[in-house]
């Protein structure tokens, strides 16, 4: 053992996870892996369109698998407060299915933006996020 050797006892992790959270201890060994940019799927048909004035360039999204009779692969995005913004498209959502699957957890980030009329073109990136 060096002088800068990290060691962490059973006895000290109780009190450290209740001070910090478990969150604040993993997020410095947290990566996100840039998979794939794609458009964000159906903001036309959202009941609550007020989500999409809510977020914004760099805002992150989560990905939840959805029970769709008409995709089996479905993936919606939710904005952070938990509304839907909409889907990664049907034509790029099968291997992000698989590996959600496969209990890979995936994010989104906003990357552009774009206003055309009525209608709002959202630009993401998808993560997978490694530990």
């Amino acid at each position: 053992m060096t002088e800068n050797s990290l060691i962490i006892k059973k006895e000290d992790l109780v009190p450290l996870v209740g001070e910090k959270g478990l969150g604040e201890i993993i997020k410095p060994l947290v990566t996100e892996i840039h998979l794939f940019d794609s458009f964000v799927a159906g903001t036309t048909h959202l009941k609550d369109q007020s989500v999409l004035n809510e977020i914004s360039v760099g805002s992150k999204l989560n990905l939840r698998r959805e029970d769709n009779k008409f995709d089996d692969n479905a993936i919606m995005l939710l904005a952070e407060n938990g509304k839907k913004v909409g889907y990664v498209p049907e034509k790029d959502n099968i291997i992000f299915a698989r590996l959600m699957d496969a209990g890979k957890l995936l994010s989104a980030k906003v990357i552009d933006i774009e206003k055309r009329g009525s209608f709002t073109q959202i630009r993401i990136g998808i993560y997978l996020v490694d530990f």
